[in-house]
Parts: C-alpha cells; structure tokens; sequence
C-alpha cells in the first residue's frame, strides 16, 4: 500500500482551504484518509501553514511520501524529510 500525505480540499467555491491528510494513494482527493496531520490556508496574508510536527515525523519516517506541494508546505514550516 502506497501511503501520501497530500492536500484535501475544504471551503466554499472559490474560497479553498485544504487539510493535510496521509492517505492511500488509491483513494480520491476528498475520499477517505487515514490521518489528518495539518492545514493549509492560502486565502490568508500571509498564507497560514500548521501542522502536528510529531504526526508527519512519524509519517516520514514511516514511508510516507509527499506531494510535491506538502513537500514545499513541509520545508516552509521547517519540518525535513
């Protein structure tokens, strides 16, 4: 089973707000997910990142791979793979 950690998207149309969960790879964007582990706002000024640094360590160290937009999100708040 290949696990991801990628954006899921919430909010209005037009107004997106995206969680970030750890996933199959199997399933649909916005479909079931094994974790949530942060989000995402870009609405904001400046956008707003959080995540549960413990939960995507461990995830990381797992075997989870990240998007290459959750990669970015990751090194930005300071998190390494």
């Amino acid at each position: 089973m290949a696990v991801k950690m990628r954006l899921r998207r919430m909010g209005q149309k037009k107004a997106p707000f995206y969680r970030i969960v750890v996933a199959d790879s199997r399933s649909p964007r916005d479909g079931k997910f094994i974790e949530e582990i942060g989000y995402y706002d870009p609405n904001c000024d400046p956008s707003v990142v959080k995540f549960n640094e413990e939960a995507a360590k461990k995830w990381l160290a797992t075997g989870a791979q990240p998007t290459e937009t959750v990669g970015k999100l990751l090194k930005v708040a300071g998190i390494t793979q």
